[in-house]
């Protein structure tokens, strides 16, 4: 990726300076990268990464994704969907990365600063559509693995409205997703007899967003089982619900750069035809 360092004054509107780069897109066309502060939470700033078409500007209302990382609530960073935000902006769609607060990993403490943090982050960004030259009714989540989980999470949980700006996703993009906390599943050391508050599998409701599933069959925190039962409740409750398996796949697999970048190109590709057929490419 070729990278020129440019300074971008009061870029979307409600910045006074950010720093930009021009980066190579996935078919070598240019796009824009930088950052913007959505909070400062104990003395730290949390940032939202973002990628936008070359093309963009702020009165467009362009399809959106905003991605949260994996890292099991205690590790990861949000470059983790760089790559997928280069091929997608490509295509049009402007892309964030959401930054948040990690548990430390010897506590036995929920993801409660987690889901604070992309809740706020989510609420931020469908506040400045305007700005960002996006559709607020077209925003999805993505994520993987403990990123999967707090993406389901905006998408199932009871929406929490701050300042009359919605949480929830219009869509959801799940990569190996740790969205089913019961006993005996990923994450009940940590969420214990608060299923209900933090499971995404537990609060699937008729006014939660489609959404698109990958996994491997060989993953060792998520069995298949668990993500046709999560799928099956969907449909049950009317929703549409895509799951794509890879057999022989561990956890992970979906990642760029990960073998011959061929489960990568799936599942994008993928992403993107299921964005494609809800009607969120505007060319």
């Amino acid at each position: 990726m070729i990278r020129t360092i440019a300074v971008v004054v009061c870029l979307f509107g409600f910045a006074p300076t950010l720093l930009a780069d021009q980066a190579s897109g996935g078919d070598g066309s240019s796009v824009t990268e930088g950052s913007v502060i959505y909070k400062t939470v104990e003395g730290r700033d949390l940032r939202i990464d973002f990628t936008r078409p070359a093309d963009w500007t702020a009165d467009d209302q362009r399809s959106a994704v905003v991605f949260i990382h994996g890292g099991g609530w205690t590790g990861g960073k949000p470059g983790q969907f760089s790559q997928h935000s280069l091929e997608l902006a490509d295509r049009g769609v402007v892309c964030f990365r959401v930054e948040y607060r990690l548990l430390d990993k010897k506590s036995k403490l929920p993801p409660i600063t987690c889901t604070e943090d992309v809740s706020d982050a989510f609420r931020y960004i469908r506040g400045h559509a305007s700005e960002l030259g996006i559709d607020p009714n077209r925003i999805a989540a993505g994520g993987g693995s403990a990123g999967g989980h707090l993406a389901s999470f905006l998408g199932m949980m009871d929406d929490v409205v701050v300042d009359g700006v919605s949480r929830k996703p219009n869509a959801l993009l799940l990569f190996n997703p740790v969205y089913d906390n019961r006993p005996g599943q990923w994450g009940d050391a940590r969420v214990g007899d608060r299923v209900k508050e933090f499971s995404p599998s537990e609060n699937i409701t008729k006014d939660d967003p489609p959404a698109i599933v990958f996994l491997g069959t060989e993953d060792k925190l998520i069995p298949v089982a668990t993500a046709k039962r999560f799928r099956d409740k969907m449909t049950d409750a009317g929703l549409r619900s895509e799951l794509y398996l890879y057999e022989g796949e561990g956890h992970g697999f979906f990642n760029a750069g990960k073998g011959d970048n061929s489960a990568y190109r799936s599942t994008t590709g993928r992403s993107i035809g299921f964005l494609k057929s809800l009607g969120w490419f505007d060319n």
